[in-house]
């Protein structure tokens, strides 16, 4: 069954791959992955695209030890600078607990509502796989704005960014503040299930967005879950 499992993820991700190839540019000079996981996206990315510079986010001290060693492979194969950053992003400059999941890529910054339908079966999928323990670890975790990010290293403008935070997107899009504008498109998932405790929702972001010139160019729902991915273009 996992196997079908990772076709079916397969033909989803190549559809939006796609997509992204035919809509932006193929020479990139600034891409931001924030959720850069173990730098599976990065390596996407770069199938298609021709990027100068990168800059990667991930939190989680497990992921980024991977995210580490797979950038370095990356640099002898690619002619490009990558600056990855072991730090979490957000609205303000905070230190929040960083709910690391056992699976590795479902960790988030948002509380878990354990009694949820959707955390249930999501457990009980886990566990099937021999997975017993859902929530590996809870790590005090730094955040920080990318505006301020953005201006130290004197980013003005983002061809793309990417982000993943299972559940924190709305926070990460609310720390750019007036430097949203500087961004091109906008790669991002939501989750609609019952599972993340999150303080906003789709509208809010929908808003924010539209509010700041963007609008919203592609949509697909991701295979066996309650959650989208949308992407967003600037069209100041």
């Amino acid at each position: 069954m996992s196997l079908l499992f990772k076709i079916i993820d397969f033909l989803y991700q190549k559809r939006k791959y796609s997509f992204l190839k035919k809509t932006i540019n193929k020479n990139m000079d600034v891409l931001i992955d924030v959720g850069a996981h173990d730098g599976d996206t990065i390596n996407e990315f770069l199938k298609i695209f021709s990027v100068k510079k990168i800059y990667a986010f991930e939190p989680s001290k497990r992921n980024f030890d991977k995210l580490k060693e797979k950038t370095k492979k990356i640099k002898k194969i690619f002619s490009l600078e990558i600056d990855i950053n072991q730090v979490g992003l957000g609205q303000k400059n905070d230190v929040l607990i960083l709910n690391e999941i056992t699976d590795g890529v479902s960790n988030t910054f948002n509380s878990l509502n354990l009694n949820s339908t959707y955390f249930k079966k999501k457990k009980t999928i886990t566990t099937l796989f021999g997975i017993k323990k859902f929530i590996d670890n809870k790590v005090p975790t730094k955040i920080i704005p990318l505006k301020d990010f953005m201006l130290q290293k004197k980013i003005n403008n983002v061809d793309l960014i990417k982000i993943d935070t299972e559940g924190f997107e709305y926070n990460i899009l609310l720390g750019l503040e007036d430097y949203i504008k500087k961004i091109k498109f906008i790669l991002f998932e939501h989750h609609y299930d019952n599972m993340l405790i999150k303080n906003y929702k789709f509208g809010d972001i929908h808003k924010l967005l539209k509010d700041n010139g963007f609008k919203k160019i592609f949509k697909t729902k991701m295979p066996f879950r309650k959650s989208f991915d949308y992407i967003y273009e600037n069209k100041n």
